[in-house]
């Protein structure tokens, strides 16, 4: 019988017998399906027609588990996430995982579990994988990087449909902000017993596979993590002929969120989300597409927070509550470390 270990070893990477049983009794036992019976080097998966989309991520969130996450279920729903934003049906997943020696094995199964319990409730394939153990003090308990391949249908192409955003398209933003920035601070101060939310992390596919909502109507879509709103919103202006006006009344911010913001010294214009999407649309179907967003759970928040304008082009105005305007400049500094 394989003896079973309380914590990580050096000995579990070293490519013998305790790594073998390693990717058995924890990885394949969680993400085993058709492709990853096999020990071959990679995946040999069915084609599809279509413009194929790629994409690629690392995730150093400290600490590992958060309110309403770890850094397992981040990792999926991230990676998916970036999928969602360019148009694309996420297909499948590769994970690799970067282990310190002395990770609690618990810990490791829970963080595996989590990943493919949200790949599975995605309806996508964690298709291949690797794992390296370095030396205590080497890394900080567990780092994964995540790839995704997904699939983009003929006209639905993210990337082209920026050039078409023009002066009064409506700007909207799926639910409330900075709760997964806040929830991870929160833990990583001691404080999340004391929270009334919990991070947002979550897979978009699901919200955008049942809105059913003609894609090609949607000129811009990105989420909103490092950075925040506020960075997405200054990257998409910089150098363009139009720029962005937003009305914070109506930015959808919880009190819970915004005091925590305020007693650490935040802008929750800001602080990273994982299960929100910032969409650009034309103004004639935007009261449309908020009509289906708000039918599904992860959409029921969804709200107009503000418009394209020819005016002041290449910047983001902030229309404040007091009646003043201020511009929103990008993030100069690293405001929160190692929160995805």
């Amino acid at each position: 019988m394989t003896k079973r270990f309380d914590r990580v070893l050096l000995s579990h990477g070293s490519g013998g017998r305790l790594m073998h049983d390693l990717i058995r009794d924890v990885f394949l036992k969680h993400f085993m399906n058709p492709y990853t019976g096999s020990t071959d080097d990679a995946a040999i998966l069915p084609y599809m027609d279509g413009l194929v989309t790629f994409t690629t991520d690392s995730f150093v969130v400290d600490p590992l588990f958060f309110p309403g996450g770890n850094i397992g279920k981040l990792a999926v729903c991230g990676t998916i996430n970036d999928l969602v934003a360019v148009g694309a049906a996420p297909y499948c997943l590769s994970v690799g995982f970067i282990i310190e020696e002395g990770l609690w094995m618990k810990d490791l199964e829970q963080i595996v579990h989590s990943m493919a319990e949200e790949a599975n409730n995605a309806g996508i394939l964690i298709a291949t994988g690797d794992t390296k153990v370095v030396e205590k003090g080497k890394c900080d308990k567990l780092f994964i990087n995540t790839s995704g391949i997904g699939f983009v249908k003929h006209g639905n192409n993210r990337q082209s449909a920026i050039s078409s955003i023009c002066e009064g398209d409506h700007l909207i933003i799926t639910g409330y902000i900075a709760d997964h920035g806040m929830a991870v601070m929160a833990a990583r101060n001691k404080m999340d017993s004391q929270l009334g939310f919990h991070s947002d992390c979550g897979s978009l596919n699901l919200l955008f596979n049942a809105i059913s909502f003609n894609n090609d109507r949607i000129k811009f879509m990105r989420d909103p993590t490092r950075g925040g709103l506020a960075g997405v919103l200054c990257e998409l202006c910089e150098n363009k002929s139009f720029g962005i006006m937003l009305n914070e009344e109506f930015i959808p911010v919880r009190p819970e969120v915004s005091g925590l913001c305020n007693m650490l010294g935040y802008d929750p214009l800001y602080v990273a989300n994982e299960g929100k999407m910032v969409i650009i649309v034309d103004k004639k179907n935007s009261n449309d597409l908020l009509v289906k967003l708000k039918q599904h759970p992860m959409g029921k928040d969804a709200t107009l927070i503000g418009e394209v304008i020819s005016e002041h082009p290449g910047k983001v105005l902030l229309k404040t509550r007091i009646g003043g305007t201020r511009i929103v400049n990008m993030l100069s500094g690293d405001q929160l470390p190692r929160i995805c």
